[in-house]
C-alpha cells in the first residue's frame, strides 16, 4: 500500500465532507475520498494529534495479531476473516471451515469499514491470503456515516488489496440486521444495495447476504439470532452465518 493512499483514508475520515479541495487532492494520488459525517468533532485532519488518535484506538489489538503471527506465522495463500466484533466475537471460526487449508482470524471490535482500510498494512497484506471476507459498516452507520460513505471505504479497501495483491479475491458479507439497530434498516438494506451493485462490476469481488435470512416472515430481524445485547450474535446467529458462508465458497 502506498503512503499516498493511507495519507488520503487518514485525511479524508476527519473531514464533514468530501470538500472540492480533497476530492482533487484525492485524484492525484488515485485514492477515493472517504468522508466523516457532518458535525465530526475529530481533530483537524492531518494533524499529529488526528493521526495518532486513529492509530492509538486501535494499537493494542493491532500489537496482539502482530505478537500472534510472531508466535505462529500463517501459511500464505490462505483465507482471511477481517472486521468487527461480529468476526472477532465468533468463537471456534478457525475450526468451522475445515475444508479449508488455513483460517486467519483478524476481528477487532467497534471498528468501521474506514479502520480496516485504514490498516490493510496491518490486517490483510501481511497474510498474502486468497480470500478475503470482510464484515464491517454498521459501526459505520450508527456513528452517522451515510451508506455512500460506507460504500466509499469498501471500494477504498479493494482498491488497497488490489495494490498489492491483485489476484486475491474479496468477499463482502453484509450488514446484519439487528433488534438494537432497528431503526438503522433502511440505511442498512441500502449500504448493502450499494455494495452489492459495486460488487458485481468488479472483478474477483463477491457480496455475501447474511441480511436476508437473518429476517423473519415480516421482515424484523430475527431476536433468536442475538445475544442479550440484541446487537452481537449468539451461536445460532453464527451456525446460520457459517451455513450461508460455507455455501458461497462452495
Amino acid at each position: 500500500m502506498t503512503a499516498a493512499f493511507l495519507a488520503a483514508v487518514t485525511l479524508a475520515s476527519s473531514l464533514p465532507a468530501a470538500s472540492a479541495h480533497a476530492q482533487a487532492a484525492a485524484a492525484g494520488t488515485g485514492s477515493t475520498i472517504i468522508a466523516a459525517p457532518k458535525g465530526n468533532t475529530a481533530p483537524a485532519a492531518g494533524t499529529a494529534v488526528a493521526v495518532s488518535a486513529a492509530n492509538d484506538r486501535w494499537a493494542e489489538s493491532l500489537a496482539a495479531f502482530a505478537a500472534a503471527d510472531q508466535a505462529h506465522p500463517p501459511t500464505p495463500g490462505g483465507v482471511l476473516f477481517v472486521g468487527s466484533s461480529s468476526i472477532r466475537l465468533w468463537n471456534g471460526l478457525e475450526t468451522e471451515f475445515q475444508s479449508l487449508p488455513v483460517v486467519v482470524k483478524r476481528g477487532f471490535g467497534g471498528s468501521r469499514m474506514l479502520d480496516c482500510t485504514r490498516h490493510l498494512h496491518q490486517l490483510v497484506e501481511p497474510y498474502k491470503p486468497r480470500l478475503v471476507l470482510v464484515y464491517a459498516g454498521d459501526n459505520d452507520l450508527a456513528e452517522g456515516r451515510t451508506p455512500e460513505q460506507v460504500l466509499h471505504a469498501f471500494t477504498a479497501f479493494v482498491d488497497g488489496v488490489r495494490a498489492t495483491m491483485p489476484a486475491t479475491r474479496i468477499a463482502y458479507i453484509s450488514i446484519k440486521p439487528s433488534p438494537s439497530r432497528a431503526a438503522l434498516m433502511p440505511a442498512i438494506r441500502q449500504t448493502n444495495e450499494l455494495i452489492h451493485a459495486y460488487t458485481l462490476k468488479t472483478r474477483n469481488t463477491d457480496f455475501i447476504d447474511v441480511y436476508t435470512p437473518m429476517l423473519d416472515a415480516a421482515g424484523h430481524p430475527r431476536p433468536d439470532l442475538f445475544r442479550d445485547d440484541r446487537l452481537h450474535l449468539n451461536p445460532q446467529g453464527y451456525a446460520l452465518w457459517k451455513k450461508v458462508i460455507t455455501a458461497h465458497l462452495n
